[in-house]
């Protein structure tokens, strides 16, 4: 079977980042394609060193028009369209190419994404489709999609981007968002990414009503609709409208109840509501626990984009500071060393402040 591949890329000015993205899939590609649209720096430069086949476009604020200009110029069985701020961290290519031929299908790679809020690192992990056969093409002005009735199948190709570290889209993104529903006024997911944007920008209140409206035209099918619900309950929650939180809540969808993420979001307004008025919402205290809990049993999630340690470590770690809150001083140990365990530094450096590795090395020594 022939199993070649190809790197697909658009690319602007983007000479910090690119040669660590090439040098990261030249061993993995039969070709790499580099359209630019208007680079002023040195990315063309970079790309010739790799051996890439280069070709200048002219940008009109559409990226599944570009990204499709791209994917025309590929000679390849497949391809893998990356953007310059991400790099491929593994992949093994032998199970890929089992999978490919297993049946037609588009592969969804795993992409890791970094992201900071309050001093901490938190990766983000979602699962998107970025690995295409011949002959299918995006469609969307922005966060674009592939289009095909194929099955999506993940694959053994995990990325890590680091863009949000780095700078903000969101002057970019927003008016191509806004054109885009125009041409789609009922599309849930244009709404979705729109509240995105401006809970990115800390404007609360209209990330709000954008996910409002993206939660009432979802059927619970879409594969972001679990997301849709938490981003929704993060935001109201900052801004202090509990009461339509709760009603979200005690809607009970179904979709929403494998998700680890809904239930460690549940566990964090709990708390915020308790603590805005404890004696109207003190009722709700135990709350905090259980949905904890019901992260931890659901366990990490490869169904859906998810935050690395909502059903793990995160959620120990916030429920060991519950039983803590609360004298309960044997279960947040315990909470603490299964975080530990699970590499999470944080629940290491707590269990330190606790005095329970000082306690630990003195029992040893005493022989117990």
């Amino acid at each position: 079977m022939n199993s070649s591949i190809a790197l697909v890329m658009i690319v602007r000015n983007e000479e910090a980042t690119l040669a660590r993205c090439l040098e990261s899939a030249v061993q993995h590609v039969e070709e790499i394609i580099i359209v630019d649209t208007g680079s002023t720096d040195k990315t063309k430069q970079i790309a010739e060193r790799f051996g890439a086949r280069i070709f200048d476009y002219a940008w009109g604020d559409d990226f599944a028009a570009a990204r499709n200009y791209a994917l025309d110029q590929s000679t390849s069985t497949w391809n893998l369209v990356l953007d310059a701020d991400e790099y491929i961290t593994a992949m093994d290519r032998t199970i890929l190419i089992q999978t490919l031929s297993e049946q037609a299908c588009l592969g969804r790679i795993t992409i890791v994404s970094l992201t900071s809020e309050q001093g901490e690192q938190n990766e983000a992990r979602g699962y998107i489709t970025r690995l295409l056969p011949a002959g299918v093409r995006f469609e969307g002005r922005i966060h674009e999609q592939a289009k095909s009735d194929l099955p999506r199948m993940n694959v053994p190709i995990t990325v890590l981007h680091d863009g949000y570290l780095c700078r903000s889209k969101s002057e970019r993104n927003i008016p191509l968002l806004l054109a885009e529903l125009k041409n789609n006024p009922n599309n849930s997911y244009i709404y979705f990414q729109l509240g995105r944007e401006y809970q990115g920008l800390q404007e609360l209140q209209q990330a709000s009503e954008y996910f409002e409206k993206a939660l009432n035209l979802l059927n619970g099918e879409e594969r972001y609709a679990p997301n849709v619900a938490v981003h929704y309950i993060y935001a109201l929650k900052e801004i202090k409208r509990y009461t339509e939180a709760l009603k979200l809540i005690q809607k009970n969808y179904g979709w929403l109840a494998t998700f680890p993420d809904y239930h460690f979001a549940c566990g964090i307004f709990y708390l915020d509501l308790v603590m805005s008025d404890p004696g109207q919402y003190m009722t709700f205290l135990p709350e905090i626990e259980a949905s904890y809990k019901r992260s931890i049993a659901i366990g990490e999630s490869d169904r859906y984009d998810t935050v690395s340690g909502t059903g793990s470590y995160l959620a120990l770690y916030n429920l060991a500071m519950y039983y803590e809150t609360f004298g309960r001083m044997g279960e947040a140990v315990h909470c603490l060393k299964r975080a530990t365990n699970l590499g999470y530094e944080k629940a290491k450096i707590r269990l330190t402040n606790l005095g329970y590795e000082k306690a630990k090395i003195r029992l040893t020594n005493l022989g117990v």
